[in-house]
């Protein structure tokens, strides 16, 4: 396979599964931040390749449609690539499919390079605008990531918690695939596992660190799938973190 193309192969173990038995949406995208961190470092823009010049990567969108979760001890392959840049933002899609070729989810991220003494956003280099930028067809998905907004003032509110240590990524942030275990946990057991989630769009917007304390803002729109606005806030300065919208279905099964 071209190297601007990657691929991997996840086994889904059982403590990556929710209780109804398939793969959890924040489990999804610890896979996606893995494979992408992987290809990053065979394209030589790696973090230890960033870092030499006192970089470093930050998520800042990401989408998903997903069609299907697989369940426990089955295998699925993902496959990813770089598609050039979008002003300040480098774009990576996903294809997520099963064994036999079944489509599970598709994505697309926007990335950004951020100096690391001075936290200005660093423009991409023209390699990095040039892979894949003559390729429009090999999109992922038709649209970007979006700018979401935030979820209304009068949103229910969660009990307010700290991060904790077990939050920690390698830079002493808060790992961006714990902000989606934070909102599926505000849901209700009975909600997950009776729906399944047709999208998850993200708009990371600030970092948090170990022992601040943050609360949830929730609210449903009214429209003929279900679909919820969260915001997460850091409650010490009220600085809005993240910012998700998640629609569901129904499951009938």
């Amino acid at each position: 396979m071209d190297l601007l193309k990657y691929e991997k192969e996840y086994n889904i173990h059982v403590y990556e599964t929710g209780p109804e038995g398939c793969l959890t949406i924040y489990s999804l995208f610890d896979y996606l931040q893995d494979i992408a961190s992987d290809h990053a470092v065979k394209l030589g823009y790696g973090r230890d390749d960033l870092l030499k010049q006192n970089n470093f990567w930050v998520l800042s969108r990401i989408y998903t449609e997903i069609s299907s979760l697989p369940e426990w001890n089955g295998k699925i392959i993902i496959r990813t690539w770089p598609r050039g840049t979008d002003k300040l933002f480098a774009l990576r899609d996903y294809e997520v499919r099963y064994t036999d070729g079944r489509q599970i989810a598709l994505a697309t991220s926007s990335w950004l390079i951020v100096d690391r003494n001075s936290k200005r956003i660093q423009r991409p280099d023209n390699t990095l605008s040039m892979y894949n930028s003559d390729l429009p067809r090999e999109k992922a998905l038709p649209r970007n990531a979006a700018k979401l907004e935030p979820a209304p003032a009068d949103s229910l509110n969660t009990a307010a918690f700290s991060v904790r240590i077990s939050d920690l990524d390698v830079n002493l942030h808060t790992n961006n695939v714990r902000y989606v275990k934070w909102i599926y946990d505000s849901y209700s057991l009975d909600f997950i596992m009776n729906h399944i989630p047709l999208s998850v769009e993200i708009n990371y917007l600030a970092e948090s660190h170990y022992d601040d304390t943050i609360s949830i803002l929730n609210s449903e729109e009214k429209d003929k799938e279900k679909i919820f606005n969260h915001s997460i806030v850091r409650t010490s300065d009220n600085t809005e973190l993240c910012r998700l919208k998640i629609k569901w279905k129904k499951n009938h099964i």
